[in-house]
């Protein structure tokens, strides 16, 4: 389900959230089906479970998740969320390509490289 980068600068609740975002917006995990709860998922990933509780509370917070009190976690999904990741992916590849223009890489270069790199992951 979830496999942690140690070797990533992130911090460990920033990657379950980003893996469990993923698994959500992909429908992997389903619209209303139950989470683990924090004890399972911390113990399967071997890791504090207060840092999966603090990877709940803030997909809790963006809308990934909905809680019922004494039932646990819940998944919520819909086309807004979908919309909301791809706008933030596109203002971090906007930022990326305004930092390479301003040490003279065009916006065109750019994406020619980028599109040259398509097949390699085939």
């Amino acid at each position: 389900m979830i496999i942690l980068d140690y070797k990533d600068t992130r911090p460990i609740y920033e990657q379950v959230v980003d893996k469990l975002q993923k698994l959500i917006i992909n429908g992997v995990l389903e619209p209303d089906s139950k989470m683990p709860s924090v004890r399972n998922l911390a113990v399967e990933l071997s890791i504090n479970p207060n840092t999966i509780q603090k990877a709940y509370t803030e997909l809790e917070r963006t809308g990934f998740l909905y809680t019922i009190k004494g039932r646990g976690n819940f998944v919520t999904y819909n086309e807004e969320l979908y919309a909301l990741k791809k706008g933030e992916y596109r203002e971090r590849i906007e930022k990326i390509l305004k930092e390479a223009e301003e040490i003279g890489i065009s916006r065109k270069e750019m994406l020619d490289e980028i599109r040259e790199g398509e097949g390699e992951n085939d």
